[in-house]
């Protein structure tokens, strides 16, 4: 996750990492970016007094779901989403899915069926029903699948950093149908000069 420093001196998440200025990355994690706003680490890193927000990790979490939650109704515009029980069942029958979404909040058994059936795929729960029904103009959604492409491994990503940020949240990418990432050896602040 990629921080920038604003003239006033406060810091600003960078979401998309594409805003101007000197950056200060950190793993996306709560636990880590709670910490390193408590102990001013930020600051030293920069070697320069930073203002962070409160509820930084809050504010980055809902960035993120925005994140998400707008790549999901992209993808749904291009045709590359299903949603609901029956119609993911039908489209991992058919071989067309790249990603499974289950709802946070939504039935254990449901998923597990869905899950059986998409073996190898990589699969997220981490936005709840309410998120996942926003992309799709309903109020729930429980069950998604989207398709191959590269605005599913977008999301795959961009999941992965918001699960970082929700205690109940989890992605399981499947190593036989997803390149392996080498994980990061600490959570530390780095900078790039």
């Amino acid at each position: 996750m990629r921080f920038v420093i604003a003239p006033t001196g406060e810091l600003v998440p960078d979401i998309d990492a594409r805003l101007p200025g000197r950056g200060l990355w950190l793993r996306p994690r709560r636990d880590i970016v709670d910490r390193a706003a408590a102990k001013r680490l930020f600051g030293r890193a920069a070697r320069r007094p930073i203002t962070a927000p409160p509820e930084l990790a809050d504010r980055i979490e809902s960035l993120l779901a925005r994140r998400c939650i707008d790549a999901l109704g992209l993808a749904r515009r291009a045709g590359l989403t299903v949603t609901g029980f029956d119609r993911v069942g039908e489209a991992l029958r058919q071989g067309n899915v790249a990603l499974l979404l289950f709802a946070l909040d939504g039935a254990e058994g449901g998923r597990r069926r869905l899950d059986g059936l998409g073996r190898n795929l990589p699969a997220a729960l981490v936005l709840y029903a309410a998120e996942l029904g926003a992309a799709f103009g309903r109020d729930r959604a429980v069950y998604v699948s989207v398709g191959p492409g590269p605005l599913s491994r977008r999301l795959l990503l961009d999941l992965e950093r918001l699960a970082g940020f929700r205690a109940a949240a989890v992605v399981d990418r499947d190593m036989k149908s997803a390149p392996a990432r080498p994980e990061p050896q600490d959570g530390g602040i780095g900078s790039n000069d």
